[in-house]
């Protein structure tokens, strides 16, 4: 649990960080190398869409 405060806050923080990782880390065992290199391209753009949204 670490330094989280409760039980609770680590379930959502972990909950949170779980759909990120996923977006950045597509399982590379399955894909080719260009397929790879386009779904990490594509997370990028997800990415900062999303930050650019949060931001304005």
């Amino acid at each position: 649990m670490g330094r989280f405060k409760s039980p609770g806050q680590a379930r959502r923080f972990l909950a949170a960080h779980d759909q990120i990782n996923a977006i950045f880390r597509p399982r590379r065992y399955r894909l080719t190398a260009k397929s790879y290199r386009h779904a990490r391209a594509e997370a990028l753009d997800i990415w900062s869409a999303y930050t650019l949204e949060m931001t304005a």
